[in-house]
Formats: C-alpha cells, sequence, structure tokens
C-alpha cells in the first residue's frame, strides 16, 4: 500500500544507482515512473516493484541521448495523467580516451543525455513543483565534477554542469518548497565502467570502489534531509575538496595519472 501517494520519476532506472532508488522509494511508499531505454528490464523490475510494495510502478522507454526526448517523456506523463513529485535525473554514460580520437557522435550524445535530458526534464517539471510549493529533485553528478578528466574530458565538464546548476537552482528555490540535490559519487560498482571502456584505469583499479546500494542509500537520504550536497564516503569527500587547495595545472597532471591504464 502506498504511504505517501506521492510519484517519482528515476531515469536510468534499469540497473545500478537508479534501480537501488527506485527499490527505496518503492519502500518508503512512493509511486514510480521509471525511465531507460531497456524496455523488458524496466517492465520486469517494475512488476517486482509492485508486487513487492504495493505501489504502481509506470514504464516509460526513452532513449534520453536523442534531442528532446525528454519533451516525449513528459508529454507521455501528461498523457497518463501522472503527476511527478520527486524527480531523479540518474541517467548518464562516460567515454574513454584522447578527445582528439573520440566518436564525435558520441561524445555529443553524452552531453544530451547527461547535460540537456536533464536540463530539459528539470525544466519541464519545476514550475508545477513549485506552483504546489511541494518537490524533490536529485541529480546525479560525480566526484569528476569538481576538477578537469583528461582522458574523459567531455565526462568530467558535463558532470561540472550538473554540480554547478544543481547548486544555483537549489539556491534560487529557497523558501519554495522545492529542493534540489546533488549527489557526487566517486567510482562505484555499476555497468558505467565497462560502458566507457575503463575498467583498467588506475581510478578503478587502486581506489576503493563504493556498491551501487551504498551510493543510492546516500542519494536518498540526503534528498530528504534537503540536502543541496551530497558526497558519499571519506575519500571521496578528500578528493573533492583537495582541488580546491591544489594549483590547477598540478590538480589536472595528477587526474591524468590516475585516469591512465594501470600495468
Amino acid at each position: 500500500m502506498a504511504l505517501t501517494n506521492q510519484t517519482v520519476l528515476i531515469t536510468g532506472a534499469s540497473g545500478g544507482i537508479g534501480l537501488d532508488l527506485a527499490e527505496l522509494f518503492a519502500k518508503a511508499g512512493y509511486h514510480l515512473v521509471l525511465v531507460a531505454r531497456s524496455v523488458d528490464k524496466l517492465k520486469t523490475e517494475a512488476e517486482r516493484l509492485s508486487a513487492a510494495h504495493g505501489i504502481q510502478a509506470h514504464v516509460l522507454p526513452a532513449d534520453l541521448s536523442v534531442p528532446h526526448a525528454a519533451k516525449e517523456v513528459v508529454a507521455q506523463l501528461q498523457e497518463r495523467g501522472l503527476t511527478i513529485d520527486v524527480l531523479v535525473n540518474n541517467a548518464g554514460h562516460g567515454t574513454y580516451g584522447p578527445f582528439a580520437q573520440a566518436d564525435l557522435d558520441r561524445e555529443i550524445g553524452m552531453i544530451e543525455l547527461n547535460v540537456t535530458a536533464l536540463t530539459e526534464l528539470t525544466g519541464l517539471l519545476l514550475p508545477g513543483m513549485v506552483e504546489r510549493r511541494r518537490g524533490r529533485i536529485l541529480n546525479v553528478a560525480s566526484t569528476a565534477a569538481f576538477q578537469p578528466g583528461p582522458l574523459m574530458a567531455v565526462y568530467y565538464a558535463s558532470k561540472a554542469f550538473v554540480l554547478s546548476f544543481s547548486e544555483a537552482i537549489a539556491n534560487e528555490l529557497e523558501g519554495t518548497g522545492v529542493t534540489v540535490t546533488c549527489l557526487c559519487p566517486g567510482p562505484t560498482q555499476t555497468g558505467f565502467q565497462a560502458g566507457a571502456k575503463m575498467e583498467k584505469s588506475k581510478l578503478f583499479q587502486s581506489l576503493p570502489v563504493m556498491s551501487s546500494k551504498e551510493v543510492a542509500r546516500a542519494g536518498f537520504e540526503a534528498l530528504m534531509a534537503g540536502k543541496t550536497l551530497e558526497v558519499p564516503g571519506l575519500l571521496n569527500k578528500l578528493s573533492a575538496q583537495s582541488p580546491r587547495l591544489a594549483p590547477r595545472g598540478l590538480v589536472v597532471r595528477i587526474v591524468r595519472r590516475m585516469q591512465a591504464a594501470s600495468h
């Protein structure tokens, strides 16, 4: 039985942090709108979560790396008469390697997903939250947001946008009843590193890797507490703060060494 009668929309909900967040929201009695490309996986998880927790779980298949896909998602919400009380912008992916050798279409698609779709969904759903004087937004960035990232230049830059955007609108929304939380995890055990083809980088080989469940729990609790920024894990907190203390040139060289493949 749903306890809140509120609905959360989660992008990138078919696995990893997104699916773990869906589990937490379902346990808390929220109805779900799950958005991802994987239709069959979404349907399976929606049915499981609905049966386990007595909530409604809607499936909206979408490829948010395609221009204006977010508008289509919101149009489908309106067709179904669904009001979104909590928005979780979790979908994202990375690429690995020198930018000069990159697949430019893939890089642009990453900007569409990590930046444009997040901004578009927020812009379309936020006015209704402000009008109702109630709402929460969770944007998933990364500790990558705190410094430039050679070998993942566009990914790091996209996450810097997410952090800056989130902190700015969180300030704008003070007193409205709507909060914005930016979750900045470090290395996390999901399908991300395989998708970015960076399993052998020193970043994932030498640093502790948190589980997606740990990261999701930290993000959920921060969102519910109305925190603007959450960096889960002590080492991740330190790595997020250290670029502020060191010269920029040194920071970039250190990140380059950490990103390079370990042998």
